[in-house]
């Protein structure tokens, strides 16, 4: 009950909805106990003793019974409307929600899940708990007030069969909680198996071309059908389980109904109640029969929204591995120096990643970061974007350390370039307009000629408004990258860090895109993850990482003789061998 109540709680902002429904739900309650009462009163007239049936007081009591139908039609009708209201905006509610607090979370707890269970969670919770919300404001709240009222006429006229019909409830509840912790197991390894199936499913979609490409349709068809064949298997002893109990939960009421009946009628014969008194105990009991026997449908709502619930709350209860600081002010960048101070980082707080790193890069220069695959170069970036925070050291820009500033206006003063160019589906120009969305055509075409777009878009059949795909799979390597250039020259951010846009792309491509991201540099500190050894001699600082730690600072000409790293680089590039070109792999490197 508590999960029922959180999601209450939760939702108190859609009070309003809860209020019209209860009242609505009581008034239900109260109309559906009128005809019983206005039974007995018509059947008790037409059995009086005497044949002094008064016929216009039996027509009335008709005609309240026909009022009170056409009563209960109307309030039923507004509650199930209300009930639909409800339902969509706790819907919208828990959504938002959900996806509020997922963007709140630190990159670390991206790292550990797969797409399509995150997406799955929000889904399958919300959807569960806005069915069982609605089911509930519909008709559970009517069943409630309805047995209330119920069990105090029936003992005002005959308290033995009050107590038969109150025996009811605690038994079917202890029942239904006894089923209720296995049913939840079940439920729990179908949804991780459904996770793992939808996860792989939105992984292999979204690289469609992959798997395409090396023919693995039929592989990845067998692998979701494997898991969700699981999930099948998984949900045979639990359904069989759950109707199994139900069927035993339903006898034993059959049992209890089987003596409120005959002692009903027994007494009846005896004289005890009148023929009309009868009529109207049997009515009632059927009033709490109907709904009795049909509650395992909403105990099965009632369980699948406490389950799903529970995956829902506990997104919603993880919590950012740092928040701004109280008081924290905007970042303000007037030159764009960069410090590490002393910067330690390990992702598992075991393996370290970065090992005491200290580092100054100068304003308005170009540096390059070179070393071997998972030496730690995007991790530097991701520091000092602050996706993750260092275990030691500090960050510092024009001399304030980032940790003191807030996120928001940290990114703000640093434009990133992508190696993947990370667009969305939607128009060219929503996307170049990404980080600012109220810009003027002027700026925005400023944008599109500087990153060399601005050609190649006016040839689409709709310019700037043709629609790129998901992940702008529309468009060439090189359409992609220069978007994603125009992009972060119209955020004209005076830092800049390059996943290096180039490696990938053919010669005429990537000279295109390699004059853009020259005037995107221009007047910003940039750092280069580098990928090519042609950007590498253009940059004015390079920086070499080995096993965590900084092994060289200098320029291309001072390091071309070092007999570092940069060094062997030179010397490998003219090389054909398997062995040349796998050591140029290893740092990630294109001659």
């Amino acid at each position: 009950m508590k999960y029922l109540w959180r999601i209450i709680k939760f939702t108190s902002s859609l009070k309003r909805y809860y209020l019209a429904i209860s009242v609505m739900t009581i008034l239900l309650a109260i109309m559906s106990q009128l005809v019983p009462l206005f039974t007995k009163a018509a059947i008790d007239q037409v059995t009086k003793n005497g044949g002094q049936t008064n016929v216009g007081l039996v027509a009335l009591y008709a005609f309240l019974i026909f009022l009170t139908d056409i009563g209960q039609s109307l309030f039923s009708n507004i509650s199930g409307y209300w009930g639909d209201i409800l339902s969509v905006k706790l819907r919208q509610f828990m959504s938002n929600k959900y996806y509020e607090h997922l963007l709140s979370l630190p990159q670390r707890y991206f790292d550990t899940e797969l797409t399509g269970t995150i997406i799955n969670r929000m889904n399958r919770g919300i959807q569960d708990i806005s069915d069982f919300i609605q089911v509930f404001s519909n008709n559970f709240l009517q069943f409630i007030f309805s047995t209330i009222f119920t069990l105090a006429i029936v003992a005002y006229y005959a308290w033995p069969v009050a107590l038969m019909l109150a025996m009811l409830y605690p038994i079917f509840i202890w029942m239904t909680a006894k089923t209720s912790h296995k049913w939840q197991f079940y439920q729990r390894k179908i949804n991780q198996d459904i996770d793992i199936a939808s996860g792989r499913f939105a992984e292999s979609i979204g690289q469609v071309r992959v798997v395409k490409s090396f023919i693995q349709e039929a592989r990845e068809l067998k692998f979701f059908d494997q898991q969700f064949r699981k999930a099948t298997k998984t949900v045979t002893p639990q359904s069989r389980y759950w109707h199994e109990r139900d069927n035993l939960r339903r006898t034993i009421l059959s049992v209890i109904f089987f003596f409120v009946f005959v002692f009903i009628f027994v007494e009846t014969a005896r004289g005890r109640y009148s023929v009309g008194t009868m009529v109207l105990l049997i009515q009632y009991s059927m009033l709490i029969r109907i709904p009795i026997f049909s509650i395992s449908f909403l105990v099965d709502r009632t369980q699948r929204a406490v389950a799903n619930s529970k995956e829902y709350f506990e997104v919603m209860e993880q919590q950012p591995d740092f928040t701004d600081k109280p008081g924290a002010m905007k970042l303000k960048v007037k030159e764009g120096r960069i410090d590490f101070d002393n910067v330690s980082f390990s992702y598992d707080l075991k393996q370290p990643v970065l090992k005491n790193i200290n580092l100054a890069i100068a304003p308005d220069t170009k540096v390059a970061l070179v070393g071997e695959s998972g030496e730690g170069k995007t991790t530097l970036t991701n520091l000092l974007l602050r996706f993750y925070e260092p275990e030691k050291g500090q960050i510092l820009i024009d001399d304030q350390n980032i940790n003191d500033v807030t996120q928001a206006s940290l990114r703000q003063q640093i434009g990133v370039v992508f190696q993947d160019s990370a667009l969305f589906s939607g128009t060219i120009k929503e996307n170049i307009c990404y980080a600012k969305p109220s810009v003027t055509d002027d700026q925005l075409l400023a944008a599109a000629k500087a990153a060399n777009a601005h050609e190649f878009i006016e040839k689409l059949p709709n310019g700037y408004d043709t629609e790129i795909g998901e992940r702008g799979l529309k468009l060439s390597g090189g359409q992609k990258q220069r978007i994603a250039i125009a992009r972060a020259i119209l955020k004209d951010a005076p830092i800049l860090v390059l996943d290096e846009a180039t490696s990938s792309l053919d010669s005429k491509s990537e000279n295109m895109v390699q004059q853009a991201l020259e005037r995107l540099m221009r007047g910003r500190t940039t750092i280069i993850i580098a990928h090519r050894l042609s950007t590498i001699q253009n940059v004015d600082q390079i920086i070499t990482i080995r096993n965590g730690c900084i092994d060289e600072v200098g320029t291309p000409s001072k390091l071309a003789h070092s007999g570092g790293i940069y060094d062997q680089l030179l010397k490998l590039q003219h090389g054909q061998t398997e062995t040349t070109k796998k050591k140029l792999k290893e740092f990630e490197i294109a001659a």
